[in-house]
């Protein structure tokens, strides 16, 4: 086993998350663009900024690199963390410059999401950049993600196919899917490695989750 890893796909900040995992107690972290290295980690970590079809064009680049996390993932069960695009490749389908398949892993699909004029009058600007709410919702216990506040950078949102896959919410105009979560894959929209105190806890309860 190698730990946690990291994968370099070309599309995330690397330094930025290693250094948030680092701090959250993954002694053990692994940056790797290696499918070998991926196939026997102990937990995954994919980060992701860009496009959706950049980011699976990418990922699915690497030789090999799918069928690794197939192995690891959803065969083993290893523990999977999906960040912002991250999280957004496990739709089936992302909308953003056209129509890609995703992973697959929770079904649904990623669609822009819609500016405005919210309630108290305000310009609803997108991409949705900043700090916003978490929320649970009914029957969600928190053990992984908790209510609080996070750090937002998206122009598109996930649009889950099944109510039971939604670990928390937020809101911008409009609901917004804030992390997902089915068996060992946890994906979150918003940037932990940018949440201060509120991400280094969710990273570390990942760190510690056993599925």
């Amino acid at each position: 086993m190698t730990g946690t890893v990291l994968i370099d796909y070309g599309a995330g900040n690397l330094r930025s998350v290693a250094n948030a995992l680092q701090a959250a107690g993954a002694h053990d972290l692994t940056i790797s663009d290696a499918p070998d290295v991926v196939a026997r980690a102990e937990r995954i970590v994919l980060p992701g900024v860009g496009a959706f079809a950049h980011c699976m064009a990418s990922l699915s680049a690497i030789m090999g690199m799918r069928d690794a996390l197939e192995q690891a993932v959803r065969m083993r069960g290893a523990p999977f963390l999906g960040i912002c695009v991250g999280m957004q490749l496990l739709a089936d389908v992302g909308e953003e410059h056209g129509e890609q398949a995703g992973l697959g892993w929770v079904p649904g699909r990623v669609r822009a999401m819609t500016g405005g004029t919210g309630a108290d009058g305000r310009d609803i600007r997108i991409p949705h950049m900043g700090w916003n709410q978490i929320s649970l919702p009914d029957g969600r216990d928190g053990t992984l993600v908790q209510g609080g506040e996070a750090y937002f950078l998206h122009s598109y949102h996930f649009c889950a196919e099944n109510s039971a896959d939604v670990a928390a919410m937020s809101a911008h105009g409009q609901p917004i899917v804030a992390a997902v979560q089915r068996d060992n894959i946890l994906g979150v929209q918003f940037h932990p490695e940018k949440s201060q105190a509120y991400g280094i806890a969710l990273l570390e309860r990942f760190l510690t989750w056993t599925p």
